[in-house]
């Protein structure tokens, strides 16, 4: 462990950002130990991890932020001296559907996780607890303005009041036990490794196949996206130059309508598929009933982050939106697996916990 520039508690790194995120850190910071610490939900996937699974300054650990003992053991035997909390029930349609699973992964786990912390940060400096949530804990947005770091929480999902909560606490912790923590608060992602029920993904699956491309209401609802690569360097960033108690607005300055969004999407997979015309697909499309509660604007003030720490997104809508669509294509097999569950049966035979 002495070998060890900086030793990494990262929870959820089997996950969309949480891969991204892991392969970024693992490959960037050889110096760095990283232990992903994932339960391996449906989202979660371990085969996205193949190819740094063998780098001797990362470890998987299968398991829950729930289970205490396990934490204990994990903190004892690494001597952690940072947690990336990435770890989340994240799909606003599950939580509608099961916010009881919510509260307990989003809440109780994170209080959980900042218990161990406390128990074992006796003395806090050269600690960082960093949190990374939602800019949905900030609710709805009408057609101006945008999100900043003291604009109000007002949660409007079961899955955002779970994050809401979740950051409550982590600032509680700071504040009654001087904990040290740091807390980011980002717009959607998109890139490669998503699971396809959320929107990109899924109308890049259902136009591959053919499907009917299903859209909330009339798809006017607005959506700042961030690339998921630009979101894994901004957390970089805030875990070594953020301030301890300070909150960053993580965006990428693309505010589309989901309809916009949607259409491109056939649009370019249309052309690298090679159908004719492009965007042929776009008669696919199906206007559902909308989402109950569903927000109708998200835009992120990105201004704190860049003027502290110098971050801002480096990849636009239609670089990332194209560079996404040509991951999906070039990886269908992954698709097939992921849509399918066949891809559990595989970590399952092939990955053991490592008896932490």
């Amino acid at each position: 462990m002495k070998k060890f520039l900086k030793k990494i508690l990262l929870t959820g790194g089997a996950g969309f950002i949480g891969t991204n995120v892991t392969k970024y850190l693992v490959r960037k910071y050889p110096q760095y130990l990283i232990v992903n610490l994932d339960k391996l939900t449906y989202a979660g996937n371990l085969t996205n991890l193949t190819d740094i699974e063998n780098q001797p300054n990362y470890t998987f650990v299968k398991g829950d932020i729930l289970d205490s003992n396990l934490l204990n053991r994990l903190f004892e035997t690494y001597r952690f001296d940072t947690v990336l909390h990435l770890a989340a029930e994240s799909h606003v349609d599950r939580s509608i559907e099961s916010p009881g699973n919510f509260v307990r992964t989003n809440v109780l786990g994170t209080v959980n996780l900042l218990n161990t912390a406390r128990k074992h940060w006796k003395n806090p400096e050269g600690k960082l607890f960093y949190h990374i949530s939602t800019d949905e804990v900030y609710g709805s947005l009408g057609d101006e303005g945008q999100f900043t770091e003291t604009t109000c929480y007002d949660p409007r999902s079961p899955y955002a009041a779970s994050k809401a909560a979740s950051d409550h606490f982590v600032r509680a912790y700071m504040h009654t036990y001087g904990l040290p923590v740091v807390i980011s608060n980002c717009s959607n992602n998109y890139g490669p490794y998503q699971f396809p029920e959320k929107l990109i993904p899924l109308m890049i699956n259902n136009i591959i196949e053919e499907k009917p491309l299903p859209v909330y209401g009339r798809g006017q609802n607005v959506r700042d996206w961030l690339y998921v690569e630009d979101h894994a360097r901004a957390i970089d960033l805030i875990m070594h130059k953020g301030r301890p108690g300070e909150t960053y607005n993580i965006g990428g300055n693309n505010e589309r309508k989901n309809i916009d969004v949607v259409e491109k999407l056939c649009e370019i997979t249309d052309e690298l598929l090679g159908r004719s015309p492009a965007g042929i697909s776009k008669g696919l499309i199906r206007f559902v009933q909308d989402r109950a509660g569903h927000d109708w604007r998200y835009a992120i003030d990105t201004t704190k982050i860049k003027n502290q720490l110098g971050w801002q997104p480096e990849v636009d809508f239609e670089e990332g939106i194209r560079k996404t669509v040509r991951w999906y294509l070039n990886n269908r097999d992954w698709l097939k697996k992921v849509t399918t569950g066949e891809y559990r049966t595989y970590y399952e035979k092939m990955y053991k916990n490592k008896g932490l």
